[in-house]
């Protein structure tokens, strides 16, 4: 059973001019949660979150490993316990990464996006999600096929609301244009910010966002971890750079990075915040962002993570001092 104190201490904002309010933290299941992990720990992860008022569960087509994994697992959890909440919760997955072997299973046709929904609500026994991306923009497929096979799936019932993922301003203002001439407004976007990667400031994406209505909800804010302790003292052989199927790769660590990393490090002591905690501030600081993303790998992780609600405030020498170790 959850806790009956769960929406107690999590703040929860509203996504763009949507009614739809998501948690200021949710929980991405791209690490941690495929077929190489041990389950029972992802299922202790999943009920701690939501214990703690974490109602947005992040997925897409290709989570595990293997593509499709991750899904399927949470699927499992629904149809074990956590499905008795359905209305409670906020689903989300994506299609525009390779699925399936010929023309037919990547990027962003009608043809592949339907199907790649279909298959997802079976793995996750779901007659609908709340969100569907377009993970990815198609430099080869008409925007306008891909908004529309994402509008037929909010039209269809399969999902409620329309969202993008990678997507730069100009293309999102686009996209967002046509999924409102298709009744079906973008809700949100999903794009990789952290202090380490700030595109989305240099592209205009905020500001975009904000033009158009729709929320955000980055991705990577904790720079696959680089933004953290952990690399402090070496590279741990549980770490993302350790794993053969991790993204962050060890050419990546480098000694300048290291340098803003214990600069960074020294500063979030000084606010009494772990350096994952400042980094997930930083991110929420922004007006236009209504949810940050993070993955978990233990519950003391995700408790610790999630703790970074408690001091979301900034001031004016802490921002300083920031900028000059990220210059």
């Amino acid at each position: 059973m959850p806790s009956g104190t769960r929406y107690d201490s999590m703040q929860y904002n509203r996504c763009g001019r949507s009614g739809l309010k998501l948690p200021a933290v949710s929980l991405g299941l791209w690490h941690n949660f495929g077929g190489v992990d041990e389950q029972s720990v992802a299922r202790e992860i999943v009920w701690s979150a939501f214990d703690r008022g974490v109602t947005h569960f992040d997925l897409a087509n290709n989570y595990g490993p293997p593509p499709g994994s991750a899904e399927e697992n949470f699927g499992n959890l629904l149809a074990a316990d956590l499905g008795t909440h359905r209305d409670e919760l906020i689903i989300s997955t994506k299609a525009g990464y390779h699925m399936w072997e010929g023309p037919y299973g990547d990027w962003g046709s009608r043809k592949y996006l339907l199907a790649s929904l279909d298959q997802s609500l079976e793995r996750l026994g779901l007659d609908y999600v709340d969100i569907f991306y377009s993970h990815r923009p198609d430099p080869e497929t008409p925007l306008e096929e891909t908004m529309g096979a994402v509008a037929t799936a909010v039209k269809q019932g399969k999902a409620l609301y329309a969202g993008i993922s990678n997507y730069k301003a100009a293309e999102t203002r686009e996209a967002a244009k046509l999924l409102k001439e298709m009744g079906c407004p973008l809700l949100i976007h999903q794009p990789r910010y952290s202090m380490f990667d700030r595109w989305v400031e240099e592209d205009g994406l905020l500001e975009t966002l904000e033009e158009v209505g729709a929320g955000c909800i980055p991705f990577s804010p904790l720079a696959q971890g680089l933004l953290t302790d952990r690399y402090l003292n070496g590279i741990p052989e549980d770490s993302r750079i350790a794993k053969e199927h991790g993204f962050l790769q060890e050419n990546q660590l480098t000694e300048e990075t290291l340098e803003r990393i214990r600069s960074l490090n020294a500063l979030a002591g000084e606010r009494g915040q772990s350096l994952a905690q400042m980094a997930l501030a930083w991110v929420l600081r922004k007006s236009q962002v209504t949810t940050v993303l993070i993955g978990a790998s233990s519950v003391e992780q995700l408790d610790q993570n999630l703790d970074c609600l408690d001091k979301l405030e900034f001031s004016e020498d802490e921002i300083g001092t920031i900028e000059s170790v990220l210059d």
